[in-house]
């Protein structure tokens, strides 16, 4: 589990084929200290688990579905990254609780400077806009951003100059994809709605929900 606040930055330096996945090798800005092999890591938003590492230097594997559904199955070296270890639950939640598990891509439309902000619009598919609300929270390539606006097409976030300094969005133009996961919240609420009504329609006692339906729906 992740906050989406960037610890800093790092940079792709070597790219292994290893059957149908990859294995990555990233060199990092900062010290990884206390950071071993089997930890968790966000890279972009995307959780790994780190299987060699060497001072700043770490290596992860990536397997096919994560090269699917994220921007790693079109990264190449040279390309930068936004890490951040794993949430430790002794310090504070500075963003939201972000899982890792990313839910697929967008791709940045416009870019527009606004007061000491930049205002970063966002395409992605209705799969994804169906879960995004206004002043609701999402991760863009692991940062942890508030939504300003949003429809069926995409959204907008307004990104402050200690972010754009500090993570991929400095970097970051109008065309160039992005990894995204919505609030988990939502998706949750809509499994546990979904199951509401598929149990209403085989179940006509007026059953209300118990212990057992919770059980049989997932959710405990």
């Amino acid at each position: 589990m992740f906050t989406g606040i960037i610890e800093g930055l790092g940079t792709i330096i070597e790219i292994f084929p290893q059957g149908q996945g990859k294995r990555f090798a990233f060199n990092t800005d900062f010290v990884l200290e206390q950071t071993k092999i089997g930890d968790s890591i966000s890279i972009s938003g995307v959780c790994l688990t780190v299987v060699k590492i060497h001072g700043k230097r770490f290596q992860v594997d990536v397997s096919p579905e994560t090269l699917a559904r994220t921007t790693f199955g079109r990264a190449k070296i040279g390309d930068r990254v936004n890490l951040e270890r794993a949430l430790q639950l002794s310090g504070r939640i500075d963003g939201h609780l972000v899982s890792g598990h990313i839910d697929g891509t967008g791709t940045i439309k416009q870019r527009q400077n606004k007061g000491n902000a930049v205002i970063v619009s966002i395409a992605v598919p209705e799969s994804i806009s169906r879960y995004i609300i206004k002043k609701g929270s999402v991760a863009v390539d692991g940062i942890s951003l508030t939504i300003n606006t949003c429809d069926r097409g995409g959204f907008d976030v307004s990104i402050i100059p200690h972010t754009v300094k500090l993570t991929t969005m400095g970097l970051n133009r109008v065309g160039d994809p992005v990894n995204i996961e919505t609030d988990m919240i939502g998706k949750y609420v809509e499994r546990f709605v979904t199951e509401i009504q598929h149990s209403d329609k085989e179940d006509k006692t007026g059953r209300s929900i118990d212990m057992q339906f919770l059980a049989k729906t997932g959710f405990i």
